[in-house]
Formats: structure tokens, C-alpha cells, sequence
């Protein structure tokens, strides 16, 4: 024991001396490292100077010698080394696995418990397609429900397609819990919903009464919508219909577009009127109580019956804005719209909606802005015509009679032709020619409203000219010579003692007073006092008074003048100036 221990530590100063570091880990522990320093103890001084030689020489053979078995033998280690590391990641792979199927037993044990469970639901349901087969027939009617419905409002059969609309509906109630009767429901009512929105657009089709007793007939029974949805819904279809129509009436020209329109919306607008009341018959009570006017709306209680009223004055008033528009627009023939308007409105009294007291201010409106821009461009070519007018050799060729006016014959008193002896002076000529043209284009359409009107803008235009002809006096008189100044004198009593008064029995002849006084109940006597369709000839005449020769102003006796003949007054043939 003591030797043993004696080696041992002989051999760790040997270590440190040849490892002065420390052993290296690898040598370790390692038996022939104890051996070999054991036989390193042995060695003689000489040996051991020659041992590290040796050594190296030893390693550098076993180098080679390795190397040459390396060179000679790669492939083997190549192979060894490749199937190594193969064997390596297989035995990986396979406790992968074989940890994943340990983890998965689990689960394939409850899907096999699962399969067993489906498979006999799949017999039950094996068992229930059997019966289904045998049902076959009677399930395939139910399934083509929805088709057979399609082809039913296709074809425009909507009766049937309502019978077979209400058999699925009770079908639903009794066996809604069912996926596929819930699915044909859907389908049905989809189908329900389309034929709804077709019946509705054939309302805005061109239909005759008993279309539209029918198609309302099939609205009712799908019962979508409340009594006065229902009279909505027609009231906006027949009226998209109709605005469509008169939406189609080509604008280009105004007068055919009116009368277009006049017809269109007359023959239209009284069908939808006698559809409306053979469809809803409880608004032909209502109708009866308001008589013949629009105006008692106010008295209505229902909202269903209101809204019929409201529709009717709804069109008649966008019927009066065309009417407007296209008369301002320009027609050929006022009184022939006249009369189709007027026979328009008449016709709708049979339904309690006349309507003509709405057009009479229209057309009175349309004829005196028309009236009245006549008179102005008379006006301006009268101010043209005046300032191209010279007195210079100016030769008088009718003379004025020098006649007590109240010693005038009847005839000669109710004469319309125009004095000769505006021929003298052209501006005045061309003057009374303006008046008497836009007076024959008022005569075949002059409303006795306007009676007053037509004096007012005659009056003012009278006016106009006195003062245009002192101003010309104005401008011209320092330079007249004594036949000039006597030719002036002669056109301003021209003026004032033929063309006024001509201009006042043209006033009369179209609005006769009779006519007027009985129209207004009052007598011609009070028509003078008030100087209804009188001329102020003293206002107009006020510019000239200083100029004009001593004379008495007479008003004509209106009372006895007869109306103008339908055939248009005499123009006079306009001499050239000079």
C-alpha cells in the first residue's frame, strides 16, 4: 500500500512537470496515462532526452499512417459516417412519431366512438330516404311550388299565383320548422313581393276601366298595402302614366304642344278620374258633397278623400303652369286654346272639377302683356318716325271739316274708318295704323276685363305721343318758317280732334258699353261719371293746350256705337314722308 502510494505521487510531480498548467481534460482519469508515466519512471536519463524524439516521430508515423488508411479507405468512412447520421434521424423521427401516436389515441379513440354514432344516424337517415323515395311524387309538387308561381306571374295568371301564394302560406304555418317548406316560403313570398311590384307597374301602363278594376281587385286580396296606401299607390302609378304622355309632346312648337297637352291631360285625366271612382265608389259621396267647385277641400275629414282632391289639383294646376308658359311662349291662335281650355274645364264639371274660372285670369294676363307690348313698339317706332319727320314743304291735301261734333250724322259719328287726314302727317299715320293693328289682334279675343286695361295703356300711350310731339316743337321751333309753323298747328290739331277720338270709338267698338253695363250692372250714365273706358282727352291733350286753336272736346256718344265686324279694321294706306 505504501508503494502504490509512493507511485502515485511520484507520478503527479511528473504531471507537473510536464503539464506545468494543469492535466488536460482529456487525459483525465485516462489508465494508460498512468501506464505510460509508470514506464516514463523506468527510463534512464538517456532514454528520456531521446522519449520526446520518439514521440514525435511515433505521431508523425501514426499520422501518416492514418492518413494513408483515410486515403485508401474514404469511401467506407464516407458510407459509415452518411448511414450514421441516417440511422440517427430515423431513430428521431421514429420517437417523434411515436410521441405523436401516443398523444392521437386519445382522439381516434372518441372519433371512433363518433363513427359509431354517425353511422347510425346515416341509418336512420338511409331509413328516412327510403320513405322519401317512396314520397317522391307528392314532394316534387311541393318543391315546384315556387317554380309553378314564377310561370303563373310570368304568364300573367295572378289569380292562381294568389291561390297558390295563400296554400304555401298555410303550408308554413303548420310546417315551418321544416328547412325546406321554410325555404319554399321564402321563395314564394320573394315571388309575392315581384308580383306585387308587377302589378303596380302595369298601373302605369295605358289601361281601360276593367284592366284596372282587376289589377286593383288583385292588390286588395295580397293585402300590401292600407285602404289609403292603395289609393296612393294608384294615384302616383296613373300619374307617372300620364306625366309620362305629356313628357312625350314634342315642345318645339307652343301652339301644337298646348293643344296637345289640352288634349292628352282632357281625355287622360278623365279616364284616371272615372277609374279612381268605379274602384274607390266611396268617394263618389264625398264628391257629391262639394258640389261642382274645387274649393271645399277643407271640409273633407278623410285622408283618403283629401288625397284624391289633392292629386286632381295637383295636375289641373301644373295643366295651368303649360297653359302659362306656352301662351307667354307665343301661340297663333288665342281663341282657339281659348275655346279648347274652356271646353276642357266645362267637360270636368261632370266630375266636380271646373276649373275654368282658374284659366280666365291666365288668358287675361297673356293678352294684355301681349296687348301691352304692341302699344310699346307702336311707342318706339312712333319716336323713330317722329324724328325723321320734317315740315319743310310740307303740302296739306285733306282738309279738316269744320263741323259742330254735335251736329254729326249717326253715321258718319260710328264710322271706324280712320280720318283721311292722318295721311298729311306719316308719324301720326304710322301711329294709327300700330293702334289699330294691336287692337284688331285683341278684338278676336278681348276679355271685358280688360276693358279698363286697354283705355289705361291707350291713355298713357296718347300721352307719350303729345309729349314727344311738344318736344319736337321744342327742338324744331326757332327754326320754323310760317307755313311750317301753320303745318305744326295742323298736326297737333290732327292729333288731338281726329286721332283721339278715332282712337276712343276703336275702344268702343270692341268693348261695347252695353256690354259693359251689363256686365257690371250699372248704367251708361254712371259708366261715363266713372270714365270707364273714356280717354281723359283733357290729360292728354295738357303738353299741346297752348298750341292747338280754340275748339270744344266732345266726348263721342259710346251709347250708340255698334261692336267691330269680325273682318279687320281699315288700315290707312301710308303715304311717304316728303
Amino acid at each position: 500500500m505504501e508503494f502504490v502510494d509512493t507511485m502515485d505521487l511520484e507520478n503527479e510531480r511528473v504531471l507537473k512537470l510536464i503539464f506545468p498548467d494543469g492535466v488536460p481534460d482529456n487525459l483525465r482519469g485516462n489508465p494508460e496515462l498512468d501506464n505510460y508515466l509508470g514506464k516514463l519512471g523506468t527510463y534512464k536519463v538517456d532514454q528520456l532526452k531521446k522519449e520526446q524524439t520518439r514521440l514525435a516521430d511515433e505521431t508523425k508515423t501514426i499520422l501518416e499512417q492514418t492518413q494513408d488508411l483515410a486515403i485508401s479507405n474514404y469511401k467506407t468512412f464516407i458510407t459509415t459516417a452518411e448511414n450514421s447520421r441516417s440511422i440517427f434521424n430515423e431513430f428521431q423521427k421514429t420517437e417523434e412519431q411515436v410521441g405523436t401516436l401516443i398523444g392521437k389515441l386519445p382522439e381516434f379513440s372518441g372519433k371512433c366512438e363518433q363513427f359509431l354514432k354517425d353511422s347510425a344516424e346515416l341509418n336512420e337517415q338511409r331509413r328516412l330516404n327510403s320513405i322519401t323515395l317512396q314520397k317522391n311524387s307528392q314532394l316534387l309538387e311541393i318543391l315546384e311550388l315556387p317554380q309553378l308561381m314564377e310561370r303563373c306571374i310570368r304568364e300573367g295568371r295572378y289569380e292562381e299565383a294568389l291561390e297558390l301564394a295563400a296554400y304555401v302560406q298555410k303550408l308554413g304555418q303548420h310546417q315551418g320548422h321544416i328547412s325546406v317548406v321554410n325555404s319554399i316560403v321564402r321563395a314564394v313570398e320573394a315571388l309575392w313581393h315581384t308580383m306585387l311590384v308587377q302589378l303596380v307597374a302595369q298601373l302605369r301602363s295605358d289601361l281601360q276601366l276593367p284592366k284596372c278594376l282587376q289589377i286593383v281587385g288583385y292588390l286588395r286580396r295580397m293585402q300590401a298595402f292600407g285602404d289609403n296606401e292603395l289609393k296612393l299607390k294608384f294615384l302616383q302609378a296613373r300619374d307617372s302614366w300620364l306625366t309620362s304622355c305629356l313628357g312625350a309632346i314634342p315642345t318645339a312648337d307652343a301652339q301644337q304642344h298646348l293643344t296637345k297637352t289640352i288634349e292628352i291631360t282632357r281625355i287622360n285625366l278623365f279616364n284616371i278620374i272615372t277609374q279612381y271612382r268605379a274602384i274607390f265608389p266611396e268617394e263618389e259621396s264625398a264628391g257629391k258633397a262639394q258640389g261642382s267647385s274645387l274649393r271645399p277641400l277643407q271640409g273633407v275629414s278623410c285622408n283618403g278623400d283629401r288625397l284624391f282632391q289633392a292629386w286632381l289639383h295637383n295636375k289641373i294646376n301644373a295643366f295651368l303652369e303649360t297653359l302659362e308658359k306656352d301662351l307667354h311662349r307665343g301661340v297663333g291662335s288665342i281663341e282657339t286654346v281659348l275655346g279648347q281650355c274652356m271646353y276642357f274645364g266645362l267637360s270636368f264639371s261632370r266630375v266636380g272639377a271646373d276649373f275654368r274660372a282658374l284659366m280666365a285670369p291666365i288668358f287675361v294676363g297673356v293678352v294684355q302683356s301681349k296687348f301691352e307690348a304692341s302699344i310699346e313698339q307702336v311707342n318706339e317706332h312712333f319716336e323713330q318716325e317722329l324724328e325723321r319727320f320734317t315740315l319743310i314743304n310740307k303740302v296739306t291735301l285733306h282738309s279738316r271739316k269744320q263741323v259742330d261734333p254735335t251736329s254729326l250724322s249717326a253715321n258718319e259719328n260710328e264710322s271706324f274708318a280712320p280720318p283721311e287726314t292722318l295721311l298729311d302727317f306719316y308719324p301720326l299715320a304710322a301711329l294709327c295704323n300700330g293702334y289699330l293693328n294691336a287692337l284688331n289682334e285683341l278684338r278676336l279675343c278681348a276679355p271685358l276685363a280688360l276693358a279698363t286695361d286697354v283705355t289705361r295703356c291707350l291713355q298713357q300711350s296718347l300721352q307719350l305721343v303729345a309729349q314727344r310731339v311738344l318736344a319736337f316743337y321744342r327742338q324744331e321751333q326757332q327754326a320754323f318758317t310760317g307755313n311750317e309753323r301753320e303745318n305744326f298747328v295742323k298736326l297737333c290739331s290732327c292729333l288731338a280732334y281726329d286721332l283721339v277720338p278715332y282712337v276712343q270709338r276703336c275702344i268702343h267698338g270692341i268693348f261695347p258699353p252695353q256690354s259693359l253695363t251689363v256686365h257690371l250692372g250699372i248704367s251708361l250714365l254712371q259708366l261715363e261719371q266713372q270714365q270707364l273706358t273714356y280717354l281723359q282727352q283733357a290729360r292728354i291733350l295738357e303738353p299741346l293746350k297752348h298750341l292747338l286753336p280754340t275748339k270744344v272736346l266732345v266726348q263721342s256718344q259710346p251709347a250708340q256705337e255698334p261692336a267691330l265686324e269680325a273682318k279687320p279694321v281699315l288700315n290707312l294706306p301710308v303715304a311717304a314722308e316728303g
